[in-house]
């Protein structure tokens, strides 16, 4: 029987300007419950650089819409959630809205790049999907 045929069905890129989004953050904290999940929340105040943290995460959903194909207010952004894999590589869990997106383009794996420097946070995300065997 043939294998299943994986299928790009979009891909993201996305940098924050991370002096620039500590300084939203801190003019508006409120914001920071209304974009990041409790688990990213728990995750980046573990850091010594949250606002690091955080805009990595930041850029990981923008580009997750982008490869979805749609942009900001498509879903909330905390529908996309960043997560840390056992080993340390990085992964999204999609919820509501989100997955709903995801479902109808036929995503059914997502890969996940973050880097960053002390400046410049990038996330590159590529959405798959397949056909069945």
């Amino acid at each position: 029987m043939p294998a299943a045929v994986a299928e790009v069905r979009g891909v993201g890129v996305d940098a924050v300007d991370v002096a620039r989004f500590r300084v939203v953050l801190a003019r508006r904290p409120a914001l920071v419950p209304r974009l990041f999940t409790d688990g990213e929340q728990d995750y980046a105040a573990r850091s010594s650089d949250p606002g690091l943290r955080l805009a990595a995460r930041f850029a990981a959903k923008e580009a997750v819409l982008k490869a979805l194909g749609s942009g900001i207010g498509a879903a909330a952004l905390r529908d996309i959630e960043v997560e840390r894999l056992p080993s340390g590589r990085p992964s999204v869990r999609l919820h509501r809205t989100a997955a709903a997106l995801a479902g109808r383009r036929g995503v059914r794996r997502w890969h996940l790049s973050l880097s960053h420097t002390g400046t410049v946070a990038i996330a590159t995300v590529v959405a798959e999907g397949g056909s069945a065997p």
